[in-house]
């Protein structure tokens, strides 16, 4: 029984490549057939088993496997770049909360205090204050707006 089933759905699939002719009889009458008209009879091809229902012939194990990997591949590509742009984005906002932070402390701080190379600490004089403040701002308004 097993045997037979492999040679069974073999026949059964060549019935099913036939195609649909349309023709006319002696009387007039319109006969639609998948078998071939009498020879006297002009007949016309309607449907061909590729154009049946516009569907497409079925595609074989390894092409539907191939579609599914291309897929997968572009749905994973779209993921990686959306988690990158949010990554950019949250990097991003920390950077600008930062310097909003840094231009915070220089405008309402008396006294600013950094470290130089050797890890001392120094005091900011006016000067520097006011380069490191218009620096802050310049680097707000290219990277935060």
């Amino acid at each position: 029984m097993k045997r037979c089933l492999p040679v069974f759905l073999l026949l059964l699939s060549f019935s099913a490549h036939g195609a649909l002719t349309k023709w006319v009889d002696a009387d007039g009458k319109v006969h639609y057939s998948d078998e071939p008209p009498p020879a006297n009879v002009k007949a016309k091809t309607v449907v061909t088993p590729s154009a049946a229902s516009g569907v497409p012939a079925d595609k074989t194990y390894i092409e539907r496997e191939t579609e599914r990997q291309k897929g997968l591949k572009i749905q994973d590509e779209a993921e990686q770049k959306a988690a990158k742009q949010q990554e950019e984005i949250l990097a991003k906002q920390k950077r600008c909360s930062s310097l909003r932070a840094n231009l915070f402390t220089y405008e309402n701080s008396p006294r600013i205090a950094t470290y130089n190379e050797k890890g001392e600490q120094v005091i900011v004089n006016d000067t520097a204050r006011q380069q490191q403040l218009a620096e802050i701002r310049q680097r707000i308004a290219a990277e935060c707006n």
